[in-house]
């Protein structure tokens, strides 16, 4: 952990802010002093992850909680956002450094062009010193295309940037294999895989009601980054210096698998199906045992509304998820093309039509 290069950092709101809303400078303080005591000798590079702005905008806007309603929540991220950066930028000032502002939607991140130009964008900031601090675009997220919580997406971050470690900071000390505040319960130090929790009751969201996580969301994040090769330190903000220098705190998740291509782990993880293709068995196993592009011909009906590049999920015939992946037909082209071979189509359509439904490089398994 502490030879770990380039590290990403999630930082929860109810570590930056008050139970009734607005910013805590002193605990932003706190951190930025924690992050570029790790960055001073410029050996190592971070990237933050950070919630805090629907919070930083309750106080301001007369809000006594986090609303429910999706737009009060992105009025608040609108008014917050300003005022977390202005604080991240007056806090890392004391350095030096600058922060970058970087708002994501999980709908960028699952189409190509936009996952590869985030994926420069940090690593330009990176090169050029700049301490890039990354948010869910809240003031303009829909219900359909939010990450929901910035745990997953500091995993998929992490997996982006090509990052070492991950570090979840937050209110909790760690993972426990009972509720931490009655006594006999006990601080899990190390998880090698999903096996070694499975008897933990995992609780949800924190006290201080100004966030969306809790336990449950960081434990998955921590299995979507592990198991994309990237070792993950769960534990709270008091003791983030412990973690990024490999001192023992909170939960260490050791890697259960190996990188792969960036943007199936968005496209798996971050995507949010807008309709369905049906297929019939012999396309199953093709693209679950072949890992074959998915043609014409093994489609037996289709599910929704969507357009070229959209994400779709690919079901048998008991309409059960086995595939997802970015479609190359519009909804309503593809009733004509079922059951058909590439090489008929392009006679009777075009060439156009002389390629696959989803190709197998747009297209991740679904296991379980």
């Amino acid at each position: 952990m502490a030879e770990a290069h380039r590290i990403v950092v999630k930082v929860g709101s109810s570590s930056l802010t008050t139970a009734s809303g607005g910013l805590d400078a002193d605990r932003v303080d706190a951190l930025v002093d924690v992050l570029a005591k790790v960055r001073s000798g410029g050996e190592r590079e971070i990237v933050l992850v950070s919630s805090g702005a629907i919070a930083a905008g309750l106080a301001p806007l007369g809000l006594r909680r986090r609303p429910r309603d999706l737009a009060r929540q992105q009025a608040a991220a609108s008014v917050g956002q300003g005022l977390l950066m202005a604080r991240y930028t007056a806090s890392f000032a004391r350095y030096g450094l600058r922060p970058g502002q970087v708002l994501l939607t999980s709908d960028d991140m699952a189409r190509r062009a936009h996952h590869r130009n985030a994926s420069r964008t940090l690593d330009q900031l990176l090169s050029m010193g700049a301490m890039p601090i990354v948010n869910e675009n809240d003031t303009v997220a829909t219900d359909e295309i939010r990450f929901g919580d910035n745990d997953r997406l500091a995993a998929l971050v992490a997996h982006l940037v090509r990052a070492d470690l991950l570090v979840l900071l937050s209110d909790v000390d760690g993972l426990y294999d009972g509720d931490p505040s009655r006594p006999g319960t006990s601080r899990i130090a190390e998880v090698y895989g999903p096996d070694d929790i499975a008897h933990v009751k995992i609780g949800s969201a924190g006290k201080a009601g100004v966030g969306t996580g809790g336990m449950v969301t960081k434990v998955e994040a921590a299995r979507i980054a592990a198991a994309a090769g990237i070792p993950v330190v769960l534990t709270s903000t008091v003791h983030a210096a412990d973690a990024l220098a490999g001192r023992d705190t909170g939960t260490l998740f050791h890697r259960t698998g190996r990188r792969s291509a960036d943007r199936l782990l968005w496209l798996q993880h971050a995507s949010t199906p807008q309709g369905g293709l049906i297929l019939d068995a012999g396309a199953v196993h093709a693209v679950t045992e072949g890992r074959k592009s998915l043609l014409p011909a093994g489609i037996k009906g289709v599910e929704g509304e969507f357009s070229a590049g959209d994400p779709v999920e690919l079901r048998d015939a008991e309409g059960r998820a086995v595939a997802r992946g970015l479609v190359n037909f519009d909804a309503k082209e593809i009733p004509q093309l079922l059951g058909r071979s590439t090489r008929e189509l392009a006679k009777e359509l075009g060439p156009a039509y002389e390629r696959e439904v989803v190709h197998r490089d747009d297209l991740v398994l679904l296991h379980g």
